[in-house]
C-alpha cells in the first residue's frame, strides 16, 4: 500500500475549555442505549448486582480502550486515519474503516431511530397513538412489511424527522469544534441530565413507581454465576463509551497538550454510567405505574430498544392522571437530545478524517457528507426499514465493533510499542498508569472481544440471527461490512495532500 506518511497539523482546531471536551465526549457515548438498553440488562441479569460486573468490565476494558484511543489521539494529533497510520504505517485503513462503518453505516440508520423520536415528539402533543401504541408503531406509522424483501414506500413523517436530524447534525458540525460541537453540548448535555431528572422526579409521585424501582435495583448475586451476565456487561460496556468508532480518537486530538488524560477517561465513563442508572430509574418507575394501573406483572411490561421507547412508554403516558402530555414531550426530547450529541460525534470523526487526508474545507465537508448521510438514511425511512435497520446493526455493531476494537488493541499494544502510549498519558495524569495498562489492552482486552465475537457467532450458527432468511443476513448484514472495508482500503491508498514528519 503505497503511501507517504502524515503527521500533524499545524494548526488544529481546540476545545475552549476541558468541560466543553467532557461533555462533547459524554455526548457521544451517552445515547439511546443508555436509556434502554443498560435499564433491561439490569433488570434482566440481578438488578443491582449488575452493578457488579459492570464496573468490572468498565474497568478491565471500557476505560483501559478508552484511554487508549484519548492517548492515541492526543498524541497523534490527528483523526482515525491519522493517528493510526503515524503509528504504523500499513495500519491506516483501520482507521478509515471505523469511520467509515460509522459514518456510512451506523449514523444512517440511527438518524432515523432519532428520526421516530422527533415524530413522536409532536405525537406526544394529542396521544395520536391512541388506545394501541403497538399497532400504531409497527402498522400505521412504520408501516413495517413482511421483510427486508418488501421495501414498501417513504414513510413521510419519518423523511421529515430525518431532514431536521440532518439540518441539526450539519449546523451542529458546520461551524466546527469551538463553535458548533462544543456550543452544541454545553446546551445539549445539561439539558439531557436536567429532564432526566425532572422524568425521574415526575416517576417516583405515580402510585407504584417504588415497586417497579425496587424491582430494578433488588440485588439478586445468584445470577451472577451465569457466563451471559459476564458476556452482557462487557458487549454493554463497549457499546456505551464509543469505543471502535473513531470518535474518541478525533476528540481528544483537539485537546491541548497539558491534559489529564486518565482522569477524563474516567470521568467520561462516570457521566456515561450515571445517565444509564438514572434512565433505569425513570424506565421502571414508570412501568411500576403501569402495573398498577393495568394490573399486569412486569414480566409482560418490560421490554427493551425500540419497544420500549415507542410502545411501552407511550402506553404509559396514555395512562398518566395529568399532563400526560408534557410527560410526553419531556420523554422524547430526552431521547432525541441522547441522539443528537451521539450522531454529531459520528459525523465530525469522518469529517476530521477527510479534512485531515485532502484538506478539503470543513463547511463543504460537512454539507456533502450531511446529504449523503440524508440520502443514505432513506431505506430505512421505508416500510421496509426496521429489517434494514435490524440486520445493518446487528453486524456493525457487533461484528464491526469488536472487530475494530481487536485489531487495535493489536496495533498500539503489539505493532507499535514504540508509541510509548502509557508514558504519554502518565505524563500529565494525577493518576498513573501501571504496566497493568498494557496487560490489559495487548492480551485482557484481546482475549474479552474473542469471547463476545464467538458468543455472537455461535449464536448466528446455530439459527439465523432473529429468523430472518441467511441470504438477507449475508446480502444486508455482512456485505455492509465488506463493501465499508473495500472503501476504507481504498482510500488509504490515496497519497496524503501534505505529506509531513512522521512523529
Amino acid at each position: 500500500m503505497a503511501q507517504t506518511t502524515p503527521v500533524m497539523e499545524p494548526h488544529r482546531a481546540q476545545w475552549k475549555t476541558r468541560i466543553g471536551f467532557l461533555l462533547a465526549a459524554a455526548g457521544s457515548a451517552v445515547g439511546l442505549g443508555n436509556i434502554w438498553r443498560f435499564p433491561y440488562l439490569a433488570y434482566q441479569h440481578g438488578g443491582g448486582a449488575f452493578l457488579v460486573p459492570y464496573v468490572i468490565a468498565l474497568l478491565t476494558a471500557g476505560i483501559p480502550l478508552l484511554i487508549l484511543e484519548f492517548g492515541l489521539g492526543h498524541k497523534m494529533r490527528g483523526s482515525a486515519p491519522m493517528s493510526f497510520a503515524k503509528a504504523n504505517p500499513h495500519w491506516e485503513w483501520l482507521g478509515w474503516w471505523m469511520v467509515t462503518f460509522v459514518m456510512f453505516g451506523i449514523v444512517l440508520y440511527y438518524s432515523v431511530v432519532i428520526a421516530w423520536c422527533v415524530c413522536y415528539l409532536g405525537y406526544s402533543l394529542t396521544l395520536a397513538w391512541g388506545p394501541d401504541p403497538n399497532a400504531f408503531f409497527f402498522q400505521q406509522f412504520l408501516g413495517a412489511t413482511a421483510g427486508p424483501h418488501v421495501i414498501g414506500d417513504i414513510r413521510s413523517p419519518i423523511l421529515l424527522g430525518l431532514v431536521i436530524v440532518w439540518l441539526v447534525n450539519w449546523a451542529c458540525v458546520f461551524f466546527g469544534v469551538e463553535e458548533g460541537i462544543e456550543r452544541a453540548n454545553k446546551v445539549f448535555m445539561p439539558l439531557l441530565f436536567l429532564l432526566l431528572l425532572i422524568l425521574v422526579g415526575w416517576t417516583m409521585t405515580l402510585p407504584g413507581a417504588w415497586d417497579g424501582i425496587g424491582t430494578y435495583l433488588k440485588p439478586d448475586f445468584a445470577k451472577l454465576a451465569k457466563p451471559t451476565v459476564w458476556i452482557d456487561a462487557y458487549s454493554q460496556a463497549f457499546f456505551s463509551l464509543s469505543v471502535g468508532f473513531g470518535i474518541m480518537i478525533v476528540y481528544a486530538s483537539y485537546l491541548p497538550r497539558h491534559t489529564d488524560i486518565n482522569r477524563s477517561a474516567f470521568q467520561v465513563a462516570a457521566m456515561d454510567t450515571l445517565v444509564a442508572f438514572i434512565a433505569g430509574l425513570a424506565v421502571f418507575g414508570t412501568l411500576g405505574y403501569m402495573m398498577t394501573k393495568t394490573g399486569k406483572p412486569l414480566t409482560e411490561l418490560v421490554q427493551h430498544g425500540i419497544g420500549l421507547a415507542f410502545v411501552a412508554y407511550p402506553q404509559a403516558i396514555s395512562l398518566l392522571p395529568g399532563l400526560s402530555s408534557v410527560f410526553g414531550v419531556v420523554f422524547f426530547l430526552t431521547l432525541i437530545f441522547a441522539g443528537i450529541t451521539s450522531s454529531m460525534s459520528i459525523l465530525e470523526a469522518f469529517t476530521a478524517a477527510v479534512m485531515d487526508k485532502f484538506h478539503y474545507p470543513r463547511k463543504v465537508v460537512v454539507t456533502v457528507l450531511s446529504i449523503a448521510g440524508f440520502l443514505g438514511g432513506i431505506i430505512f425511512a421505508t416500510g421496509g426499514g426496521l429489517s434494514w435497520l435490524d440486520l445493518v446493526d446487528h453486524a456493525l455493531s457487533h461484528y464491526g465493533l469488536f472487530l475494530a476494537c481487536l485489531l487495535q488493541c493489536l496495533v498500539v499494544g503489539w505493532l507499535a510499542k514504540g508509541l510509548h502510549l502509557r508514558e504519554h498519558v502518565n505524563e500529565h495524569s494525577s493518576f498513573p498508569l501501571g504496566r497493568g495498562f498494557e496487560v490489559l489492552v495487548r492480551f485482557v482486552i484481546p482475549a474479552v472481544i474473542l469471547v463476545l465475537l464467538g458468543n455472537d457467532f455461535t449464536k448466528d450458527m446455530r439459527e439465523p440471527y432473529s429468523g430472518y432468511p441467511w441470504l438477507a443476513i449475508i446480502l444486508i448484514g455482512r456485505d455492509w461490512l465488506v463493501v465499508t472495508l473495500i472503501a476504507a482500503l481504498f482510500v488509504a491508498m490515496r497519497p496524503w495532500r501534505k505529506p509531513l514528519d512522521r512523529q
